[in-house]
């Protein structure tokens, strides 16, 4: 229950009261809006940097509500000096919420680690978030009476109403048209602004000279640190994308769906794709991997070919070796990822110009949804180049669900192969999965990354007779490859939409 002062003299409002107390429901709404605003940055932050979503989102929500509540127990010996207290919180709120994420991607860059940092980031911010509502009641109070239940009602009205405003802007508004950095900074600074301008415009009768020019100079002083930060962000980013990548960044961009970066000159062994901060394709090995994943699955029928995922281009290369392939349906979620592998001169180079062939159809859509629309037709061979199934929004196709969609398009005599990670429990789970869905499977294990290859019938792990000459695989290492698998099977629980395996 929350406690209403009765000691507290009546306050002196400059405004009328039904006003002033609309003023303060309105600076609730947009400091509650600042807060979800900080808290889907650090999921956010955290997915991208440490990966295995679930497990961030659960630390940031969770230490972030314990938090809450601690700061609402420390904001009861404050209500004597609630408005000060208040515009402390806001300042102090503004200031750690706004530098969030820049000191997550610093730890991330140059400390090697940000789980650590993010867990106290999302403890103080959850302990200044709690510490406003103690605060905010009183001050709501002091304008005018009323019972407590009606005064807790408007506060959460305006607080939940808030919450969804930021909810919203985030991934809308402050994600796509300013990204992590400046929109963390410029929500602080907002933040700051409606703290202040509510305490020193509403209640400065109950502060003194002293008191009012204390906290004008702290909130311009945070403001002064905001602005400098924001100013110096194109260069922080630079020098920690250097740290995390090297010195080499040639393209940095984040899309709708992940982060870009290109590193390494156009031609020669050292171009490297980063996608949200993992390597996903060095030019000075990726088509160990490349061939591994697409060539065994050519060897049947490969007249039409669907390939989920691989917006880089580089399996889409490989499949596009084979003279007799009629078509390649190529479905990618992420239209930037395939813009740049066309434009870009050293990874269109390395793919060889592969988006350029006229018998290429590229579809922009999540492959689950795609695959769940009608008249879809069958296809000889079905490959997967997907993220991998620890990150969440990946996990869904690696279901037991989503390989019955695959089965539902592959031919009678096609094929399946799905790259399913480093051999270990996680691959174990993805072959499982491949059977549940009535697939007979068939692994193999090479350059330290496990393939599931599956068909109606099981499949036979070879190249194809009259395939190309490939660098790093010939008959006799696949067959070695398939061995290594099948030596070391292991039974596992399939993963589907409601019983994940993989998080």
């Amino acid at each position: 229950m929350i406690e209403v002062d009765h000691y507290q003299p009546a306050l002196r409002l400059p405004v009328p009261a039904a006003l002033g107390r609309a003023l303060v429901l309105a600076s609730v709404f947009v400091c509650a809006a600042c807060g979800l605003v900080y808290e889907l940055e650090l999921v956010a932050m955290a997915s991208y940097l440490v990966g295995d979503s679930v497990t961030q989102t659960s630390i940031v929500l969770s230490v972030m509500v314990f938090a809450m509540g601690a700061g609402s127990l420390i904001a009861k010996r404050m209500r004597c000096k609630a408005a000060v207290g208040f515009a402390l919180v806001e300042a102090a709120l503004a200031l750690i919420g706004g530098l969030s994420a820049m000191a997550l991607y610093a730890s991330f860059a140059w400390l090697g680690q940000s789980r650590g940092v993010m867990t106290v980031f999302a403890f103080t911010i959850g302990l200044l978030i709690g510490a406003e509502v103690p605060l905010l009641m009183t001050l709501i109070q002091r304008i005018r009476k009323q019972d407590a239940g009606g005064a807790v009602a408007d506060l959460f009205a305006a607080d939940y109403v808030g919450a969804l405003a930021g909810g919203l802007a985030f991934p809308f508004v402050l994600l796509p048209f300013l990204g992590q950095l400046n929109g963390a900074l410029l929500t602080g600074a907002v933040n700051a602004v409606a703290g202040a301008a509510m305490v020193l415009g509403l209640f400065r009768r109950d502060l003194s000279c002293r008191a009012r020019g204390r906290l004008l100079l702290v909130n311009l002083a945070v403001l002064g640190v905001l602005a400098a930060a924001a100013a110096y962000a194109g260069p922080f980013e630079r020098a920690a994308g250097q740290a995390v990548y090297g010195g080499d960044v040639r393209l940095a961009e984040q899309s709708g769906v992940q982060q870009i970066v290109l590193a390494g000159r156009e031609t020669g062994p050292s171009l490297r794709l980063y996608l949200d901060g993992r390597l996903s394709a060095s030019a000075r090995d990726e088509f160990r991997y490349h061939e591994a994943l697409v060539h065994p699955a050519m060897a049947g029928p490969h007249r039409r070919v669907l390939l989920l995922g691989g917006g880089d281009g580089l399996a889409l290369r490989e499949v596009l070796r084979y003279p007799d392939v009629g078509s390649v349906t190529v479905v990618e979620l992420d239209p930037e990822l395939v813009r740049v592998a066309r434009t870009d001169p050293g990874l269109a180079a390395l793919g060889h110009h592969s988006f350029a062939d006229r018998r290429v159809r590229v579809v922009i859509a999540d492959a689950f949804d795609w695959l769940r629309a009608p008249a879809r037709g069958t296809y000889d061979v079905v490959i997967s180049d997907l993220p991998a199934p620890c990150i969440s929004r990946s996990s869904k196709l690696y279901s037991q669900e989503f390989y019955g969609l695959v089965s539902g398009v592959l031919a009678p005599d096609g094929r399946l192969v799905v790259h399913a990670g480093s051999p270990g429990e996680e691959f174990w789970t993805v072959d499982a999965t491949v059977r549940a869905a009535g697939l007979r499977t068939a692994d193999y294990w090479t350059w330290g990354q496990g393939f599931v290859l599956a068909g109606w019938q099981r499949p036979v792990v070879r190249l194809a007779a009259d395939g190309p000459r490939l660098r790093s695989l010939t008959d006799w290492s696949l067959r070695e490859a398939a061995q290594a698998a099948a030596a070391r099977r292991t039974d596992a629980v399939p993963s589907s939409l409601m019983r994940p395996r993989y998080l």
